[in-house]
């Protein structure tokens, strides 16, 4: 993997970045006469993996992707990959005849091999759906012209599992949800969503645990519904969630035990010696509070926004280069934090 220093998707903070994170849409295509890649043998993998790459390198478009062999990856490396959102846990964990795709700005992902021979994903900061949504778009058109996706007229874009089937897609809103944490609301807010036909996880996705009060919130239908229908329905579920959020943390923000918090968060993050990455994710979370509540003068989401990623513990040594012990990385975490927060 290069090690370039460049400017990432989540170096900005986009349209109501002071809740919404990010936003992300990933589609789930197979190659027509292949097996899928459970029962796929390794040639076959690696002949779809030159057969996409060749695909990108020969279009006309701007695309500009590395090509990745995840078996040449450290396994620290192919971790950091999935603290940045970029792969899943399942593509890190077995790396025998998988193969990434990544943009320099790592807003661009596609994951050979998975699941599925191509999990297309494309992130953005803040609000930025459509946006997202025509880059992938565009991607998969390219791809499909040039490879030929398993499709079927009844069923739509045919996957390994079956809750795929259809569009194949999976749109997301990374949500900042404090406050409705903080109140205990979670839990029937997400057994609601059920009902509407949407998912609110951890922030890692399925099985996770949320971080820093993030939540991913997802569609779950793919099938007898467009992809303009499930992002107008994301986009249209998440706007009272939102709502509800804002008012919720503007009051708590009056109470003197919140005040409390947000400050010695900020005190911690300015000080600390030794800091765990769950500590400092709930710490960044409560200086994210204090902003937008106006407990705190700045607007910087975007600063809190890459910190984020860097703390995380994978990510922290792949930028070592070594490997450190936990507490050497909390020591690395802290220090990084405090010059971060310094004049705060």
């Amino acid at each position: 993997m290069s090690d370039e220093v460049m400017s990432k998707w989540y170096d900005k903070s986009g349209e109501q970045g002071e809740i919404i994170i990010s936003s992300r849409v990933r589609l789930a295509r197979n190659l027509n006469n292949y097996p899928f890649p459970n029962r796929a043998t390794l040639e076959q993998k690696k002949e779809i993996a030159q057969r996409v790459k060749r695909a990108v390198e020969d279009s006309n478009s701007a695309l500009n992707l590395k090509f990745i062999p995840m078996e040449e990856l450290t396994q620290v490396q192919a971790v950091s990959l999935v603290e940045k959102h970029l792969i899943s846990p399942e593509f890190a964990s077995d790396r025998a005849g998988k193969y990434l795709m990544l943009s320099d700005d790592e807003s661009i992902s596609i994951m050979i091999n998975e699941e599925d021979h191509l999990r297309i994903q494309v992130l953005g900061s803040g609000l930025s759906l459509n946006r997202v949504y025509d880059t992938a778009n565009n991607i998969d058109t390219l791809l499909d012209n040039a490879l030929g996706f398993a499709f079927n007229n009844k069923l739509g874009y045919l996957t390994q599992c079956p809750t795929n089937l259809g569009t194949g897609m999976r749109a997301s809103l990374m949500l900042h949800l404090p406050a409705m944490e903080r109140n205990h609301a979670i839990s029937r807010i997400a057994g609601n969503l059920t009902k509407l036909g949407m998912e609110l996880r951890g922030t890692f996705g399925e099985g996770s645990e949320p971080k820093g009060a993030l939540y991913q919130l997802s569609n779950q239908i793919t099938l007898g519904l467009s992809e303009h229908s499930a992002l107008e329905n994301l986009k249209n579920i998440s706007s009272p969630l939102i709502d509800q959020e804002e008012k919720s943390a503007k009051e708590m923000a009056k109470t003197i035990e919140v005040q409390d918090m947000v400050q010695r968060s900020v005190g911690l993050l300015k000080t600390a010696k030794l800091m765990q990455n769950d500590e400092a994710m709930r710490l960044i979370s409560n200086v994210r509070l204090g902003m937008f509540t106006g407990l705190i003068k700045s607007e910087d989401y975007a600063k809190l926004n890459r910190i984020s990623e860097q703390i995380q513990p994978a990510t922290l040594m792949a930028a070592a280069k070594e490997d450190l012990t936990p507490q050497q990385r909390d020591v690395r975490r802290a220090a990084m934090l405090n010059t971060e927060f310094k004049d705060y």
